[in-house]
């Protein structure tokens, strides 16, 4: 089965990346199309979660039309994903814009370039991270993945991302090799914190309701004293996208760090306010609100919750912040 399975991904990837990008486009928005009728699971927790963060603000024929066009996206952009893998560097920059590098990139070459984290999402064609490294220079762009449990298949999506010149560093495995290459600097680095993060997440407010929320882009930013910045991919037209730097969240105030929650916390408003832009571009089809068990977080004297310990082990095999740069299971 498992080489059944690679011959087919091969087949697949082949001949998509043999077509012009626009009809690859459509193909996989009328893939969506079909998905949204045939997967009624996955369409029932995607009107799920539009109604819980919409049902106030937008009708339900409003709520339906978007979880339409949000399955039409999602074929979309995996199909699309496939076909940018294979662009050169001209190709893409015909088809992405990148916009707020200035925020993270200093003008100054000669200086030493510290690392920076980036908390990013799955919105739009969230695959083009990689390539934002196509906009800037002295820096590494790395993200880490969870490596398939198919060794065929998980070779052959390792070899369609490296060709961003990405690093990925598996997340079960490269802990060490991660830690070494924070340590150099010029590394930027990109941990998907969009979704639920277990019982070992923090319990924060997303859409004014408690989720489990991965602590990783702040703890990491605290342990290596690294900037903190946003990201998100927008669709801007037909195999078209943009992806915008947000402004940098401090992660200190006064000479002290804040706590991991309250970076957090400014992610997911950073992402609250990308989804309500353009409430398509976000995977509902992914039940961020599950039910569980959450970490008990210690409170001050006055009652504010107390900061993750920075030189505390970061665990980098929750079921979130590993997929960046590959597709969520």
């Amino acid at each position: 089965m498992d080489t059944i399975l690679y011959c087919l991904a091969r087949v697949l990837i082949a001949v998509l990346q043999a077509l012009p990008l626009r009809v690859v486009a459509r193909i996989g928005r009328r893939g969506g199309a079909m998905a949204w009728w045939l997967d009624r699971r996955h369409r029932r927790v995607a009107l799920a979660n539009l109604r819980h963060c919409f049902a106030a603000e937008k009708s339900p024929a409003e709520i339906r039309a978007i979880a339409r066009e949000n399955f039409r996206r999602l074929g979309e952009n995996y199909c699309c994903a496939v076909k940018t893998a294979a662009l050169n560097e001209n190709e893409i920059r015909k088809v992405v814009e990148i916009v707020g590098v200035e925020k993270f990139c200093p003008p100054d070459a000669d200086r030493p370039r510290p690392s920076r984290i980036f908390a990013i999402g799955h919105f739009g064609n969230f695959e083009l991270y990689a390539r934002c490294s196509l906009s800037t220079s002295g820096y590494q762009f790395a993200t880490t993945y969870r490596a398939l449990r198919q060794p065929a298949l998980n070779r052959l999506m390792q070899s369609l991302r490296e060709k961003s010149g990405c690093l990925y560093f598996e997340r079960r495995s490269g802990a060490d090799t991660l830690k070494a290459a924070m340590n150099r600097g010029g590394l930027v680095l990109g941990l998907l914190a969009d979704q639920h993060a277990g019982d070992n997440g923090l319990r924060l407010s997303f859409f004014g309701r408690d989720c489990s929320t991965s602590p990783a882009p702040a703890v990491l930013a605290l342990r290596y004293r690294c900037p903190l910045f946003s990201a998100i991919c927008y669709r801007t037209g037909l195999g078209r996208w943009r992806v915008e730097v947000g402004d940098e969240i401090p992660t200190h105030e006064h000479g002290r760090p804040r706590p991991a929650e309250i970076l957090m916390l400014e992610v997911n408003r950073a992402f609250e306010a990308a989804v309500r832009r353009d409430p398509a571009n976000w995977f509902w089809v992914h039940n961020r609100w599950k039910p569980g068990k959450w970490r008990q977080q210690p409170e001050t004297k006055a009652g504010r919750v107390e900061s993750v310990d920075a030189n505390a082990n970061t665990n980098l095999d929750s079921p979130t912040s590993g997929r960046a740069g590959g597709f969520p299971r």
